[in-house]
């Protein structure tokens, strides 16, 4: 048997509890061959390790004060030892210390005091009879604690530390200052102990500058204009208030609201400025410049909690009414502000979480995209379930099912164009018996999507990506002119990765597209391959820093877009809140790289670059009646920056610049020109 080297550490102490720094401690035996000794540091702290099993003598000393010593120190084997030692400080009005009997001489030594040596914390039970020093004895709560019926409105302490106003902790709050404690704020009850009200106010300016592809149309602007393409100048402006009232029974921030009522009307004024006559409305007579205002209703719902499910605030809640959903990570597919049925909740603390949903849809007013209160015909059904730390923690997926049942309906927008049915392929001059006075076919749409998504990290890799399978058929597709079955797909994949404060990214996103060139009778199945989704607004491969996916591009001679505002899918869709979803349409297949910067705290700045390309060009070929056309789209690059002032999202301010440089078959439909665009918007938050 061999004795295992031991430790000893502790705190010295004056007799007031203060720390003593640079105190030298000293540890031996009595001979020269065993002493070790240290020096406390700044919080009065020393430690002796590797010290030999046996009896010790312990002496701690610093200067103006009495050294202090205990010879009756026992280390075991393998000991963790702790010891507080105190010293007595020297002051004028000490006695003199005497030697032996009061004679003069050599001063005596005063007896130590108990050093209170313990046991390390965290020792087997086999050690704790080492342990000599009492606990601490916990004060009664009546001593710490005193009842207090309303604790919300405590008056805080003045906080004068440094006598100047700054921004200081305890600041009293005031009624039109969201960031300390209001009452309109939810930070304290409205009335009673749980009943909170929480006042948001929101106003978003834009500003988006463009020159994009602008036929002269039938009556151009400039006289004896003879060009097919016009001026492709445009600017819009665009201001929205928000103003969110809400009412909820709660109690903190980690428990579920038991019931709530929300309200947000909203305020929407805008203006288009155009260089060419039929693009702000259909009647050239109105000029190149509209300017319109409107006002909707956002949210409108009732909350009530159904159940709590267990004690770390799993629960069940319904919510009816106007209310916004995004049904996953990147708003791929369905992302809206409509009426609706929603039941709600998680499980297993949190770490799954489901929806089950039914919206029926109400008509947008076309220029501000605010709602209406006309019902849309249009009805979706959602479930999903999310499951956090998914096979590897960091990393949540989440599966989905969601039903799209759009009715046949005939539908002119604000501006008078015709969005429903697609103006395109064999819609007008209808002569069936099942078709309105109009002479407009309408088609209804049944369509039923599989999703899977992802978000999160593998290790250092930040990962998001996203597969849905569409199928579900469709009355009468009217670039197929009949009625088709759905089979399509959409995919994409983001990795990422962080060092320091900057972000590198590259993402790939695919949607599948048609390959049939004929029509009709002459198809050669009944199967549309070219995926669309119900109302996406995408945040992907660059978002508002990518002109593809800001900027929409009407495809000009038809009725319908290329690629619509907010959305990444070359769908051939009359209108992305108005117009109904197309499966037969070119495709997509898209190649980002991007970098962001952390610059500071306040600031994010942006670089983004896309290369796109058309899945197939059959759809395309039909459409324009033009043959071939080329798969290559273009190259899109974009960069700008976000400004939060306050560090809050109270403030924001975005502003950056877009370009697309058209490729072969972009030139072919469109034209060979450099197309840009600058943008600024600012958020308040209230």
């Amino acid at each position: 048997y061999s004795a295992k080297p031991s430790s000893l550490q502790g705190q010295v102490l004056d007799m007031d509890g203060r720390p003593v720094p640079g105190a030298a401690v000293t540890l031996s035996d009595g001979s020269s061959e065993r002493t070790y000794s240290c020096t406390s540091n700044g919080e009065g702290i020393f430690r002796i390790r590797n010290i030999v099993p046996g009896g010790y003598s312990l002496r701690a000393s610093k200067d103006n004060f009495e050294p202090y010593v205990s010879d009756t120190l026992r280390i075991e084997s393998a000991a963790l030892l702790s010891a507080n030692l105190r010293l007595q400080p020297v002051t004028a009005s000490s006695p003199s210390i005497k030697g032996p009997a009061g004679v003069p001489g050599t001063a005596a030594v005063p007896e130590a005091p108990d050093i209170g040596l313990a046991p390390y914390r965290g020792l087997p039970p086999a050690m704790a009879e080492a342990m000599l020093v009492k606990p601490e004895e916990v004060p009664q709560p009546s001593a710490n604690f005193s009842p207090e019926p309303y604790r919300w409105t405590i008056p805080m302490p003045d906080w004068t530390r440094y006598g100047v106003e700054r921004e200081p902790p305890y600041i009293q709050g005031h009624w039109y200052n969201p960031f300390n404690r209001n009452k309109i704020k939810g930070d304290y009850p409205i009335f009673g102990q749980r009943w909170f009200f929480n006042f948001t106010g929101t106003s978003e300016t834009g500003l988006d500058v463009r020159r994009v592809p602008t036929p002269s149309g039938v009556s151009a602007a400039q006289a004896g204009e003879t060009r097919f393409f016009g001026k492709e100048e445009q600017g819009f402006i665009g201001q929205t208030f928000r103003f969110s009232f809400d009412l909820f029974r709660g109690d903190t921030s980690f428990r579920p609201v038991d019931f709530r009522v929300r309200f947000t009307p909203a305020v929407n004024v805008n203006y288009l400025q155009t260089r060419e006559r039929g693009i702000v409305n259909i009647d050239v007579r109105e000029g190149i410049n509209r300017y319109d205002a409107h006002a909707g209703l956002q949210e409108g719902f009732v909350e009530a909690k159904i159940r709590d499910l267990s004690p770390n605030f799993d629960f069940v809640s319904v919510r009816a009414g106007i209310q916004h959903f995004n049904s996953d990570f990147r708003g791929f597919l369905f992302s809206e502000e409509q009426p609706g049925i929603r039941i709600f909740g998680n499980l297993r603390s949190n770490r799954i979480a489901y929806n089950l949903a039914y919206f029926y849809l109400l008509e947008k007013d076309t220029n501000s995209e605010l709602n209406t209160f006309q019902p849309r015909d249009q009805q979706v059904y959602i479930a999903n379930v999310y499951i956090q730390d998914f096979l590897t923690k960091g990393y949540t997926t989440q599966f989905s099912f969601h039903y799209n049942r759009d009715d046949a309906t005939v539908h002119f927008d604000e501006n008078n164009f015709l969005v429903r049915p697609a103006p395109i392929g064999l819609v007008v001059n209808c002569a069936s018996a099942g078709c309105p006075s109009l002479g407009i076919r309408p088609h209804s749409i049944r369509a039923y999507y599989l999703g899977w998504t992802g978000n999160g990290h593998l290790g250092r890799i930040n990962v998001s990506h996203a597969f849905y399978q569409a199928l579900g058929h469709d009355t009468f597709n009217t670039i197929a002119q009949k009625r088709v079955d759905i089979n399509a797909q959409l995919g994409a994949l983001e990795l990422s990765l962080d060092r320091d404060w900057i972000r590198f990214r590259t993402s790939a996103f695919y949607q599948s597209g048609d390959d049939n060139s004929r029509v009709g009778v002459f198809r050669r199945d009944d199967t549309a391959h070219g995926f669309d989704t119900i109302v996406d607004d995408t945040h992907f491969a660059g978002g508002a820093f990518s002109f593809w996916n800001s900027e929409g591009l009407r495809l000009t001679s038809t009725g319908v877009a290329l690629v619509n505002p907010g959305s990444l899918l070359a769908s051939l869709r009359s209108s992305k809140f108005e117009g109904q979803a197309n499966f037969v349409n070119p495709g997509l297949f898209l190649a980002n790289a991007g970098v962001d910067f952390d610059v500071t705290p306040k600031l994010r700045a942006f670089i983004n670059g896309n290369y796109l390309r058309f899945m197939q060009t059959e759809p395309l070929e039909i459409a324009l009646l033009q043959r071939p056309i080329h798969h290559s789209l273009g190259e899109d690059f974009g960069m700008g920056f976000e400004y939060r002032p306050p560090l809050t999202e109270n403030i924001v301010f975005t502003a950056g610049i877009d370009t697309l440089i058209p490729g072969w078959g972009f030139e072919q439909i469109l034209n060979g020109k450099t197309l840009l665009s600058g943008f600024a918007k600012i958020i308040l938050v209230f």
